[in-house]
């Protein structure tokens, strides 16, 4: 029997979503209000208010501020996560740590420290980036 029901996808609130694809390297600092993928390397930070997936390819060279984070890549720098932090078994993280809540998969690294919990610090008083791509 055929249904009539749609298929929901899910997107940000404002229905953006940033892709940085694997061949691709960018040198500045990235803002946005909408998801983000990151798939090739970003050599700056990157906020964002809704959620960061850094793919399994993808390198950062710089802070992270995001509201929900999935990573599976390397980040060099410090992440900023108001909510949760999933570290997947192929990310590492060289730098510190600051969210609410971490999840990490077996094999998922990080050298730093981490600060979780309600003290951790929320993206809007986090350090505001500049040269923004994206807002």
């Amino acid at each position: 029997m055929l249904s009539n029901k749609k298929k929901e996808t899910q997107v940000s609130p404002n229905g953006s979503i940033n892709v940085i694809g694997s061949d691709t390297v960018i040198e500045g600092n990235i803002t946005s209000n909408g998801d983000v993928r990151i798939d090739g390397t970003l050599v700056g930070s990157v906020k964002t208010s809704s959620k960061l997936v850094l793919g399994i390819s993808g390198k950062i060279e710089g802070d992270v501020n995001a509201k929900s984070a999935d990573i599976s890549g390397k980040i060099s720098g410090n992440a900023h996560v108001s909510e949760i932090l999933y570290l997947k078994s192929t990310s590492r993280i060289v730098g510190d740590i600051h969210t609410n809540k971490l999840v990490v998969e077996s094999g998922g690294e990080f050298n730093g420290k981490c600060e979780m919990g309600k003290t951790a610090i929320p993206i809007d008083s986090a350090k505001q980036t500049k040269g923004a791509i994206g807002q």
